[in-house]
């Protein structure tokens, strides 16, 4: 059987098509944290750990990863206890990684998404095989839209809607008089027909600046409004009290997060990530806790590059509970963007090909492992110093 015979990394900073920030990130995004595991048959699978520092989870109970941070978990104590590991095994990795290391879970997912890629390669597969199967031919794309100005939210809009894109989130959080203001302009700008929601990311200050500021926005038809707050019991006031269902990001890491969530009632929606669990593997534990619950979901992710987001279109083709549209990029080379706003945040990309994106979602690649190869040139092109 095929083992592991070697992890490197490389960092990489791709070029954005225009700013895009959240409440509290202080570093722009695409500067992420690569990880290439070749098999003993030379067979490579490509991982990638969008790692930011300002990206935690509530109250410090999650800390954020920086890329150096990552490259020295990776290098000084997940690859050593992971080589010579046989493909087909991601149980045994998770227990090998969480032994040598408590946390760090976007290190982890790093080399977990490499190990699958990898997994699917030597085995002839692709990785939602791998998760337990293929539920969705097609995941449907959420565009977000960050924290930038009222006019040029609503020039983009417009685009994004002409591109196919059905479902709109917007970053809120800073100035709740903006945050009505944005909303209800781009309500107007697409109509009835697009799906809009909200993400605060915890930036209100107490459930109750959250509770009267999205009131003011509840005629915009809003499908959720994400993490308005930090902590669990303060987003269960928030749910109380207002008719849209709230959605737990922040709050949400991982199996046993949800299910404090189930206990305080705290939510209607969990958004999942590849990385916030550590993994494929335990994310799809995420999915599995939801949907006892009956919570659903949707894949949301720290904008990867092409490297990270295969593994999410995998993810919300095949956890049971992802049944919303998915906050994740639309992954192109800059020759095939062609003007493309819809899903689109990069001016360039690492795979050596354009996800298929085809009436309102990412059509889910059937290939071995991640199923797109990724362009080595690209790497090297946009290869930057730790």
């Amino acid at each position: 059987m095929i083992q592991i015979a070697s992890i490197e990394t490389r960092l990489v900073r791709l070029p954005t098509r225009r700013e895009h920030k959240w409440t509290g990130l202080t570093e722009p995004i695409g500067q992420y944290l690569l990880v290439k595991m070749t098999g003993t048959d030379g067979t490579v699978g490509w991982g990638e750990a969008p790692a930011l520092k300002d990206w935690g989870g509530e109250f410090g109970r999650y800390f954020g990863e920086s890329a150096a941070i990552v490259d020295t978990v990776i290098s000084r104590y997940l690859a050593p206890v992971v080589s010579g590991l046989e493909v087909g095994n991601p149980a045994a990795l998770h227990q090998k990684m969480d032994a040598i290391i408590k946390g760090y879970p976007y290190a982890k997912a790093a080399v977990d998404f490499a190990y699958y890629d990898l997994t699917g390669k030597v085995l002839g597969v692709p990785v939602h095989v791998l998760l337990g199967g293929k539920l969705r031919s097609s995941v449907p794309v959420t565009h977000s839209i960050g924290l930038i100005g009222v006019d040029e939210a609503v020039r983009e809009v417009a685009r994004v809607v002409e591109d196919g894109v059905r479902t709109i989130k917007i970053k809120i959080g800073v100035d709740p008089q903006r945050d009505v203001e944005i909303v209800a302009a781009i309500r107007r700008a697409v109509g009835p027909d697009v799906a809009l929601c909200v993400d605060a990311n915890e930036g209100y200050a107490t459930p109750g600046e959250a509770i009267q500021t999205i009131r003011k926005m509840e005629n915009s038809n809003l499908i959720y409004v994400e993490q308005p707050v930090m902590g669990i019991e303060r987003i269960a006031k928030v749910a109380r009290a207002i008719d849209a269902p709230v959605m737990a990001d922040e709050s949400a890491w991982n199996a046993h997060d949800v299910i404090q969530i189930i206990a305080q009632d705290a939510a209607q929606i969990v958004s999942i990530y590849t990385t916030k669990p550590g993994g494929l593997y335990k994310a799809m534990q995420v999915s599995a806790v939801c949907q006892a619950a009956g919570i659903i979901c949707n894949v949301n992710g720290s904008v990867e590059t092409g490297v990270g987001n295969l593994a999410n279109v995998h993810l919300a083709a095949s956890a049971p509970a992802v049944t919303l549209s998915n906050v994740i990029p639309v992954s192109m080379p800059a020759e095939h963007l062609n003007g493309r706003v819809g899903g689109i945040y990069y001016a360039d990309d690492l795979l050596t090909e354009p996800m298929n994106f085809s009436d309102g979602g990412i059509v889910v690649p059937d290939s071995p492992g991640m199923g797109i190869p990724i362009d080595p040139a690209k790497i090297d092109t946009y290869s930057v110093s730790l």
